[in-house]
C-alpha cells in the first residue's frame, strides 16, 4: 500500500444504504471489530446515508439494535462499543435528487470536532444497482467526486455487485463511474474474493512445486465448481425476477473462482499483475452459441418458486444452472470446467474439485474403475475450509483392490487465529489501497459477455423443474 495510505490518522466512511440489510447484518459488525482490533485509523467517522428521517441518535440506536440481533458475540455494553457508536452520524438523502448531496458535503465538512473533515473519504454503495449512476453523478455535482480538488487526502468508492445486469449496462456504468473516479479509486466488491480459502488458491498453486507442473491439460481431466445453497430466494422475489441465478451467482462468484483456478502465474503479486492473468482467462472462455448452449447448459427452477412473493406465476427465471465451460488457451484446451450453482439444493456447499487423468494402464481393476479412485484435489470454501488430496491405496486383505483415501488440511484445526471475514478483509484492503481482491473494469465486461452469450442463446427457453433439496434437474451435469 502507498505510504500515505498506510499512515493515515483520520478517515471517513460514507455508507449509502446504511439502514439496509447488508449494512446492518455484515458491514457494521465488521467495522466495529476492525475498530476494536486497531485496524481503523485513530480518528474515524462513519456517516450513514438513507431516505429515512431518523437523525444521528435514531441511527445509532438502529445500529445498536442490529448488533444485538445479528452479532450477539459483540458486547454492546463495552467502552469500545460506546466509542464506536459515537463515531456514527447520519444524513437523510433522496438518492435520486442532488439537494441531499449538498447536505452530505456539509456533514462531511462539519466533522463534529473530529479531524480530517474533508480528507480520506471512502464511499460505500450498499444500494440497489439502479441507484449507482445517480449516486456517482450527484457526488460529483456536490464536489465530492474522485476527481474533485475541493478536499485533501484520497477518495475511493466501493460498489457492490451486481455491477450492471448485462454487458451494455455494465459498460454504461463503467463510463459514468469513470467520469467521476479514476480506475485506481474504484473498488468493485465481490465478497467471495475476501474469503480465506479463495485467497489461498493462489498460494496453494504457486508456492508448491509439486502441483503447478501438473496444472494443465496433459494431467487434469476436468475441473468442477459447485456453489450450492440449501435455501430459496428468501423474500428477494423482485430482485430474482430481474436477475436470475446466472446474473446473481455465475457472473461474479462462479467466474471468479474459475479464474483463480485457471489463471497463469502473475509476473508479481501486484493487484494489476494478478488481475491481468484473470482477465486473460475471461477473454479465453469460449462464448456460447444456440447450438453449444443446448449441449453444455442446463437451467432449472425449483418447485414452488412461482409461488414466492413478487414472483410471476409464469416466470421463466432460473434458480439453477449447470454449465460446461471451455477455456481456449494453451494450458486448458479441451479440459471441461463444470459449474453447478443453485438455490434450494440438497445442502449448502461451495467447493472446487480438480480431477486428474487416469494412469495409462489400470492394473487394479477394469479401465472404467479409475474414476472411483482418480486423483483429486478438493478445495472446500464453505461450510468447511479445507483442502483435501484424494489418491488410491490398497484395501487390506489378500486381493489387490484399491480404495480412495484422503489427506486433508483444515484451516480451523491448523491455525489458532481465526481469519478475517470477507468484509473485514475487503474493508481493510480498500482503506489500504490494495485492489488485488476487487474486480477491474475489463474483467466486469468480459464476464458479462460470457453470461450474455448464454442468455441470448437460451432466450425464451423454459427452465427444467427440480425438487426442493435435490441436486437440481436430472439432466444436469
Amino acid at each position: 500500500m502507498a505510504p500515505a495510505e498506510r499512515e493515515i490518522s483520520n478517515f471517513t466512511l460514507v455508507l449509502f444504504g446504511a439502514n439496509g440489510d447488508l449494512a446492518l447484518r455484515k458491514l457494521f459488525p465488521s467495522m466495529y471489530e476492525l475498530a476494536r482490533w486497531g485496524q481503523m485509523p485513530d480518528k474515524y467517522r462513519i456517516i450513514g446515508v438513507g431516505r429515512s428521517d431518523i437523525g444521528h441518535d435514531g441511527f445509532r440506536e438502529l445500529v445498536r439494535e442490529a448488533m444485538v440481533a445479528h452479532a450477539p458475540h459483540i458486547d454492546t455494553g463495552s467502552g469500545h462499543f460506546s466509542d464506536f457508536i459515537q463515531s456514527l452520524f447520519y444524513v437523510q438523502v433522496d438518492l435520486t435528487t442532488v439537494e441531499g448531496y449538498h447536505r452530505l458535503r456539509e456533514e462531511i465538512r462539519t466533522g463534529h470536532g473530529r479531524e480530517g473533515t474533508c480528507s480520506n473519504l471512502l464511499f460505500y454503495l450498499s444500494t440497489p444497482p439502479s441507484l449507482a449512476p445517480f449516486i456517482v453523478r450527484f457526488l460529483d455535482e456536490a464536489g465530492l467526486g474522485g476527481k474533485s480538488p475541493s478536499c485533501q487526502g484520497w477518495r475511493k468508492i466501493i460498489i457492490e455487485k451486481p455491477y450492471g445486469h448485462d454487458l451494455q449496462s455494465a459498460r454504461e456504468l463503467n463510463v459514468i463511474v469513470g467520469e467521476v473516479f479514476h480506475e485506481e479509486q474504484i473498488y468493485r466488491i465481490d465478497h467471495y474474493l475476501g474469503k480465506e480459502p479463495v485467497q489461498n488458491i493462489l498460494v496453494f498453486r504457486f508456492s508448491n512445486g509439486m502441483f503447478e507442473p501438473l496444472w494443465n491439460r496433459h494431467y487434469i481431466d476436468n475441473v468442477s465448481i459447485t456453489i450450492a445453497e440449501d435455501f430459496g430466494i428468501r423474500g428477494r422475489g423482485s430482485f430474482y425476477e430481474e436477475a436470475g441465478l446466472l446474473r446473481d451467482i455465475i457472473q461474479n462468484h462462479g467466474l471468479q473462482l474459475l479464474a483463480s483456478v485457471a489463471m497463469e502465474p502473475p509476473v508479481d503479486l501486484s493487484a494489476d499483475a494478478v488481475r491481468d492473468e484473470k482477465e486473460k482467462v475471461f477473454r479465453s472462455l469460449r462464448r456460447f452459441t444456440v447450438e453449444s448452449a443446448r449441449e453444455h447448459v442446463v437451467l432449472g427452477q425449483y418447485d414452488g418458486y412461482r409461488q414466492e412473493n413478487n414472483v410471476a406465476s409464469d416466470s421463466l427465471v432460473e434458480t439453477f444452472a449447470s454449465i460446461r465451460f471451455f477455456i481456449d488457451n494453451w494450458r486448458w484446451k479441451g479440459v471441461p470446467f463444470y459449474m453447478k450453482a443453485g438455490k434450494n439444493l440438497a445442502r449448502s456447499l461451495t467447493e472446487i474439485v480438480i480431477t486428474f487423468s487416469c494412469p495409462p494402464q489400470n492394473f487394479f481393476g477394469p479401465p472404467e474403475s479409475c474414476s472411483y479412485t482418480a486423483n483429486q484435489i478438493v478445495i472446500q470454501i464453505q461450510p468447511e475450509q479445507t483442502i483435501a488430496i484424494r489418491f488410491g491405496t490398497k484395501r487390506p486383505g489378500e486381493a489387490l483392490v484399491t480404495d480412495p483415501v484422503f489427506m486433508k488440511f483444515d484451516y480451523r484445526a491448523s491455525f489458532e487465529k481465526e481469519g478475517m471475514t470477507p468484509y473485514h478483509r475487503l474493508l481493510v484492503d480498500a482503506m489500504a489501497g490494495d485492489q488485488m481482491h476487487f474486480i477491474r473494469q475489463d474483467s466486469v465486461e468480459s464476464s458479462w459477455s460470457v453470461i450474455d452469450s448464454i442468455k441470448s442463446s437460451l432466450q425464451g427457453s423454459v427452465p427444467q423443474p427440480y425438487a426442493v433439496h435435490s441436486w437440481g434437474p436430472e439432466t444436469g451435469f
